[in-house]
């Protein structure tokens, strides 16, 4: 118990001091999460309002495997991307392995799905009536869709918030598609994995608080999120 105690304090003392190699880790886990979220987003979203207002054929094949992929194993996605990046590889001549782009790649395919579903989920709960409203009175096709996109708003930035808070927790990929290369690609959860297996847990401890602070951060957002959503339905 007295270990844990004197962890915690200095980690807290590491935190206060500015400590310039816990930070770089941080700005690389915020850096890497930020960009992966933003390229889901721009994908996911329109992917998942137009599974959402479209009906065709093979409709409910492709929500079973977006619904499917919210339980790939990050492990998986790794090993599936290394083998496009690696030297052997198709894109291994782009040289992106272990760098933060490979992590970004590896992330987006992660949360991808995240965002298409529940945008989806999202849209299905708004009243189809809004659109034809729209359309009755002279709306295009495009100008139906964002009255109908403003009316999930809060549904899908509670999307990407969830997405954004999935990604900047999760190990296998970046691990594995940033080799956790020191002042490059070391992420909070590489590095408080690396420290543990050395046995220095000052570090470890420091980043795991970081990691809970800015998970604290994303679910209070959630939760004013569906909080305003919840109360505009």
């Amino acid at each position: 118990m007295d270990f844990l105690a004197q962890s915690i304090v200095e980690a807290l003392r590491m935190i206060l001091s500015l400590d310039p190699e816990m930070y770089f880790i941080v700005y690389v886990s915020l850096y890497v999460s930020f960009y992966s979220t933003i390229i889901a987003s721009i994908l996911g979203v329109p992917l998942g309002f137009l599974i959402a207002v479209k009906e065709f054929r093979g409709k409910r094949g492709v929500i079973t495997i977006l619904n499917t992929m919210l339980a790939l194993p990050t492990v998986v996605i790794g090993l599936f991307v290394y083998a496009f990046l690696s030297r052997r590889g198709m894109l291994g001549h782009l040289g992106l392995l272990y760098t933060p782009k490979a992590i970004i790649i590896g992330q987006v395919i992660l949360i991808l799905p995240w965002v298409a579903t529940f945008t989806m989920a999202a849209v299905s709960r708004i009243d189809e009536r809004y659109r034809r409203t729209a359309q009755t009175l002279g709306a295009n096709a495009l100008q139906a869709a964002l009255v109908v996109a403003r009316e999930a708003r809060f549904g899908i930035l509670a999307a990407i918030i969830a997405a954004y808070g999935r990604v900047i927790a999760e190990i296998g990929i970046a691990m594995m598609l940033g080799g956790n290369i020191k002042g490059f690609t070391r992420t909070m959860t590489t590095a408080m994995a690396l420290e543990h297996n050395k046995g220095e847990f000052v570090l470890a401890v420091a980043l795991g608080v970081v990691l809970l602070v800015v998970s604290l951060i994303m679910n209070v957002a959630l939760q004013l999120v569906q909080g305003k959503y919840g109360s505009n339905r």
